[in-house]
């Protein structure tokens, strides 16, 4: 049954994860129609979200140029997304983003302002980054964060509950190639200070054999990884051999 068939249908940036809220909303995405520019749709750029029967259609949060992948705060329930920043401003810049909306209406810069505070060459001109919501963090750069999944389970030891696990695509044209791993990024009083490597492997040199898409956290609390290059899904568990 469809419930809402007027979304674009630009193939660029136009593959969507959507995902039922705690509000009931089913959100959806709609990335730029380009690598940067400033479409006259206000839907291109953006997150939406809808009722499960397709009405009530409206924009979440602007200025979001390609995000593939959220979920909420356990405890607070704030959306959280990861977001893929622009290409051919060097092999370093922008990073790609870990966000935070605890409310509808914020504006989160692009294609103004991209990162935290880097100004486009070309949109930038007349805007200040200050006007923007920057990134909760500024993740590497060209990693191609996609999926990301706040830790529920109780297989882990404590310190990885409520932390986020962010599956980081790869890039696809930086020299040399990063990304093609699982992150994780923990939180000390509402704030993510640390932004380390989980599990790597899926690249080997500047040869790619796998790349991470989406996370899920099973009823045993081990952790689910989808490779749209392998085309496997893997499981990884926690075991105390001290035990």
């Amino acid at each position: 049954m469809v419930v809402n068939d007027s979304f674009p249908t630009n193939p660029h940036h136009g593959w969507k994860f959507i995902r039922f809220g705690p509000d009931g909303y089913l959100y959806v995405p709609i990335g730029a129609p380009c690598n940067v520019c400033d479409s006259n749709d206000p839907r291109y750029g953006s997150i939406m979200r809808m009722r499960p029967d397709g009405t009530g259609l409206e924009i979440f949060a602007r200025g979001v140029r390609n995000s593939v992948g959220f979920d909420w705060h356990p405890q607070s329930g704030t959306l959280f997304f990861t977001d893929n920043g622009r290409d051919w401003m060097g092999n370093n810049a922008p990073s790609d983003e870990l966000n935070s909306a605890p409310k509808k209406g914020m504006h989160f810069g692009f294609p103004y302002c991209h990162a935290k505070n880097l100004s486009d060459s070309k949109f930038g001109k007349g805007k200040k980054c200050a006007d923007f919501i920057p990134p909760l963090r500024e993740l590497d750069p060209h990693v191609a964060a996609l999926g990301i999944r706040f830790y529920t389970g109780s297989q882990f030891p404590q310190e990885y509950r409520n932390q986020i696990f962010i599956a980081e695509h790869g890039s696809w044209n930086r020299i040399p190639p990063l990304g093609y791993r699982i992150t994780l990024v923990r939180f000390t009083k509402g704030l993510p200070p640390s932004y380390t490597i989980f599990a790597q492997g899926w690249l080997e040199g500047i040869t790619s054999w796998g790349r991470p898409v989406d996370l899920l956290i099973l009823p045993d609390g081990s952790l689910l990884v989808s490779d749209d290059k392998a085309n496997a899904i893997y499981r990884i568990s926690y075991r105390n051999d001290r035990l």
